[in-house]
């Protein structure tokens, strides 16, 4: 393994930790009609439109586990879903679709809502709360759109931080 690749794949891990932290940690971002972005789904997407499969599937995995252990969920579905998001991201990134800004909206938008509809039926559908609509669209809308808004940052972020360290591997 290159010294250079290295260095990419920590700087992906400590990027990972930071949004962890910052999503984490009250009252630092403000809340949109009373929810907050889960930073690390739109870091790992990111990174996995840059990397190859296997890397791609561990940090998925790795960002899965931070956002089951914030949540305070199941302890493996965030991360068994974003493990297997993340490989077919990266997948269809590499063979069939261009990386840019549109491509990435995309991801995070189908992704996101695939997450968010997820959760919402496994946390509040199946323990049977009442009033599932009313959730979906005064809380679970609200978490969705917003961490789908933070994508061309962290878009641009991992894009300036693969091109410029894979530069300097080549």
């Amino acid at each position: 393994m290159s010294k250079y690749r290295f260095i990419r794949w920590l700087a992906y891990a400590i990027e990972i930790l930071v949004c962890f932290v910052l999503q984490e940690t009250p009252r630092l971002i403000p809340q949109l009609f009373g929810a907050r972005p889960v930073l690390v789904i739109p870091v790992v997407l990111a990174i996995a439109m840059f990397e190859t499969e296997i890397p791609a599937m561990l940090f998925g995995l790795f960002g899965g586990l931070l956002v089951d252990f914030g949540m305070g969920t199941l302890l493996g579905i965030h991360a068994m879903l974003l493990a297997a998001l993340c490989f077919i991201i990266s997948l269809v990134a590499a063979n069939l679709i261009r990386t840019n800004l549109l491509s990435a909206m995309l991801v995070v938008l189908i992704s996101a809502a695939a997450l968010t509809l997820l959760d919402w039926a496994c946390f509040y559908v199946m323990p049977g709360y009442s009033d599932p609509l009313y959730s979906l669209t005064a809380h679970y809308l609200f978490i969705y759109l917003y961490t789908s808004a933070v994508m061309p940052i962290t878009y641009y972020f991992n894009r300036a931080l693969a091109l410029q360290i894979r530069s300097k591997e080549e």
